[in-house]
């Protein structure tokens, strides 16, 4: 059987596009959620109870499904350094979601695509040609346009997805050094563990010193349910990226996860009666398309054939 059938019989691509749509609502109501909960929970109540859940969900999923969270030493510390990223976007971007609206929040941390291939460049020694340069100065400018009206009104929070792209970005070029070496899930279930390890003792010391950030309360019942809920819904929306990347290339998803900036606008206004301003929404648009022209560059590369020598 030829590799292309077998490619063929693999991919189920109106499947992954369905999980990647599911993804793409998920995780902006988790973080619509995070910002409700902003002003009664602290960010470092949220992020222990967010990955604790994460390592209690996938664990026994491993178990299940007959995997192995048993990783070499390499790949632990790449993991380590990964889920430290992971937890200082994750809270990074709650941190901004204190300031600002959560299309805005979110559309300039869509940036992230942009520092990527600019650290594929200058890490990675890939190649990028001047057209995606180009696109990704556009999509700064629309970013910049995202930025102004929010920097206006917050002042420096409203640089803080900016950092959150930076770290996403760094984190996903450490993902690119483990994922071929471990099972999406098992890697999943090993960050729980590591940021459960990490959290704990850093909330609980953070509290003794009556850090802000690391304040515990005992939440209301209301809240609880809350938190129980950014904690699945966490963990499920990983769940649904991960699948989805079993049905279909990431070259046919990669485009989609744009739509998590039109959910995260009707979220934002069903939640807070949020909306962006005229030049954030023309900023939005500008990063859009210049992301959606980076990401289907990138697909229009790779399927370039080298001539026959």
């Amino acid at each position: 059987m030829s590799v292309d059938r077998i490619q063929l019989q693999a991919d189920r691509p109106y499947i992954g596009v369905l999980l990647i749509i599911l993804f793409c609502a998920f995780a902006p109501l988790g973080d619509g959620i995070a910002k409700y909960l902003g002003d009664t929970v602290s960010i470092g109540q949220i992020l222990a109870i967010r990955f604790a859940a994460q390592a209690l969900f996938l664990v026994p999923l491993v178990w299940l499904t007959s995997g192995s969270i048993r990783v070499s030493r390499r790949v632990f510390r790449l993991t380590v350094i990964r889920t430290v990223l992971h937890i200082l976007a994750i809270g990074t971007f709650f941190t901004a979601l204190r300031y600002l609206p959560l299309a805005d929040a979110l559309a300039i941390a869509f940036v992230m695509p942009f520092i990527m291939l600019l650290l594929g460049r200058m890490v990675l020694n890939e190649e990028v040609g001047i057209r995606r340069l180009v696109a990704c100065g556009i999509g700064f400018v629309g970013t910049l346009l995202v930025i102004q009206p929010s920097f206006a009104m917050v002042g420096a929070p409203a640089l803080l997805p900016l950092l959150v792209a930076a770290l996403f970005a760094l984190f996903m070029l450490f993902t690119r050094q483990v994922a071929k070496d471990v099972d999406p899930i098992g890697l999943q279930a090993v960050s729980g563990l590591v940021a459960t390890a990490v959290l704990v003792p850093a909330v609980l010391v953070g509290w003794a010193l009556g850090l802000p950030a690391a304040d515990l309360a005992i939440p209301t019942a209301i809240d609880a349910w809350l938190l129980a809920a950014i904690a699945v819904i966490g963990t499920l929306a990983h769940l649904l990226m991960t699948w989805a990347l079993r049905f279909a290339p990431s070259a046919t998803l990669a485009p989609l996860q744009y739509i998590e900036i039109p959910f995260a606008t009707i979220i934002g206004y069903l939640i807070f009666g949020d909306l962006p301003n005229g030049l954030a929404a023309v900023g939005i648009a500008i990063t859009m398309a210049a992301g959606l022209y980076v990401v289907f560059r990138e697909r229009a590369n790779a399927q370039v054939v080298p001539p026959e020598t």
